[in-house]
């Protein structure tokens, strides 16, 4: 039998067997397969069924039922100073101050031996974040959604078409899936992989602080009537799976770097 034509496809920077049997930052015990399987199918579960439940089951509709109601039947935050200009304006250029930031301070340690070993993780973090977000962007034109503010069961013009349905010729697209503005937050879970490969330890605070500002930024939105669950739902999901995939990508590229240095280490201590 042809082994190639039975073999599951997936990601090549997602097959443990293309992995180095150490990844940046983990533990020497922990096998690439573990570590694939805990990063990637657990959160692959959670965002099934959290689409599920909003999608699926009309949790989406259920919250923003609530979130309407309790501002009298309209979007009275919609333009509120803190949904709007703080959350929102400031919010954005505050995720982009962060990226130019951490930019700045790649290019600061390209010129200073001392901080070699923080260069590749730098740029891995500049890249995932970039990468989520810009994915994100790029879905929001395809998927052909409409926001909150839009429906008329919300005060708007248009009925609902959901995720796969066919939208009437000559009516504008929708372009409120995934959550744009989340990216902002959300793409920042990268920290959690950027501090793995840096400082194992704070690899956790790393992750908190871009899943509490990607809720931050979700809710405010969600507040202002701009998008449902299911849209932070899936820009979350999107920003952990990029950053997970760049960094097996650049691990696995790293390692056959590392195994000449590795040898040659051995070799020197034989003699």
């Amino acid at each position: 039998m042809n082994r190639s034509a039975s073999t599951p496809l997936a990601p090549a920077a997602l097959r443990p067997a293309a992995l180095p049997a150490v990844l940046p930052g983990v533990a020497a015990g922990v096998s690439a397969r573990r570590f694939v399987l805990r990063h990637a199918l657990w959160p692959l579960l959670a965002v099934l069924a959290l689409s599920t439940l909003s999608m699926g089951l009309g949790g989406d509709f259920w919250l923003a039922d609530r979130w309407y109601a309790l501002q009298g039947g309209r979007w009275a935050l919609e333009n509120a100073y803190l949904t709007e200009h703080v959350i929102h304006r400031f919010g954005r250029d505050a995720s982009t101050a962060a990226w130019l930031g951490a930019f700045a301070f790649w290019v600061f340690a390209r010129s200073r031996p001392a901080l070699a070993d923080w260069r590749r993780p730098l740029a891995y973090l500049l890249l995932a974040t970039l990468l989520s977000v810009s994915l994100v962007s790029g879905l929001k034109s395809l998927t052909n959604m409409d926001c909150p503010w839009d429906l008329a069961r919300y005060g708007g013009d248009l009925p609902f078409y959901g995720l796969f349905a066919s939208r009437p010729a000559g009516l504008d697209r929708g372009v409120c899936f995934p959550a744009g503005h989340a990216s902002g937050g959300y793409a920042w879970v990268a920290l959690y992989f950027f501090f793995l490969q840096v400082r194992p330890r704070l690899r956790w605070t790393g992750l908190a602080i871009g899943l509490g500002v990607g809720l931050v930024f979700g809710i405010s939105q969600q507040l202002r009537g701009a998008h449902f669950l299911s849209h932070d739902v899936w820009t979350l999901a999107i920003s952990w799976f990029v950053a997970l995939t760049l960094y097996l990508a650049m691990a696995r590229r790293e390692a056959p770097r590392a195994q000449p240095a590795a040898a040659s280490a051995l070799e020197g201590a034989g003699r």
